[in-house]
């Protein structure tokens, strides 16, 4: 079996249980997950609680660490018209204390819509074939000698553009969320869209922690393909609030935009 965030070891009716791999750890706790994972868990279930329309915006709210022990997801759809939709979603651990809410946008795609032709926008975005391979830009783990969410990441960048600080340009690829099933293109865009905040920090992670708090995804049409960019820049304030602002791309061009917004403090 290959490797993935997840493991489904239960379903019963109180429905899937979710066990992360070591792959699916973030950098500040050993004993939580990296936000980008199980924000592709929670498209599962929003898109799956409306499957007739599309998935076109996801809000989370991280008020808690996602546990590495392990949790469930509940959706429910809260209401479906012809045309659009809106759906919720809490992350639920082993005492049913909800860590994690998300909502749902979801609209009716249509190919009568009144557009002449698919564009690439008004924003140019690079070709994944003239980027290079380079590293993660931060070593930091939550267990050293352990492996974490960015041993599960490929990263490659554009001409000029590199690991160091300050805003940048990235295309990323993951291994999948379980190695059961196939993403959908939502799903697979969750872990790239949440690590913003990384590659455009203003410091090391030595020196200051800049955890979102949560994560806004948009998109105005399906990302194509397993390597998914970023256009990001970070915007640091003296007041410890800080946003990430990426413009999230495929080799077609624009897909859409990712928002976190940061809680930053002095590394302890």
């Amino acid at each position: 079996m290959s490797e993935a965030f997840f493991t489904v070891q239960q379903v019963d009716d109180a429905g899937e249980w979710f066990v992360p791999t070591e792959l699916a750890r973030g950098p500040w706790d050993p004993d939580a997950c990296h936000a980008g994972p199980p924000t592709g868990l929670l498209a599962r279930a929003l898109e799956r609680a409306v499957p007739e329309l599309r998935l076109a915006r996801i809000s989370v709210d991280l008020g808690r660490p996602v546990p590495m022990a392990g949790f469930r997801i509940v959706a429910e759809l809260l209401r479906s018209g012809r045309a659009t939709g809106n759906t919720r979603a809490a992350l639920v651990d082993a005492e049913g204390v909800v860590r994690v809410t998300a909502t749902g946008s979801h609209v009716a795609a249509s190919l009568g819509a009144p557009v002449l032709a698919a564009t690439r926008g008004s924003v140019a975005t690079p070709r994944l074939a003239d980027a290079e391979p380079g590293p993660f830009p931060f070593a930091t783990q939550a267990v050293p000698d352990r492996r974490g969410f960015r041993d599960a990441v490929s990263v490659r960048y554009p001409a000029g553009h590199g690991p160091g600080t300050g805003p940048t340009t990235v295309w990323m690829h993951t291994v999948p969320l379980l190695a059961t099933e196939a993403a959908s293109p939502f799903q697979r865009i969750c872990p790239l869209a949440d690590c913003g905040n990384a590659f455009s920090r203003h410091a090391e992670p030595t020196e200051v922690q800049f955890v979102n708090t949560d994560l806004v995804i948009a998109l105005h049409r399906d990302p194509v393909g397993d390597w998914l960019g970023s256009q990001v820049a970070s915007h640091w304030q003296p007041t410890g609030v800080g946003l990430a602002d990426a413009l999230l791309f495929d080799d077609e061009g624009a897909v859409g935009r990712a928002l976190q917004t940061m809680l930053l403090r002095p590394a302890s």
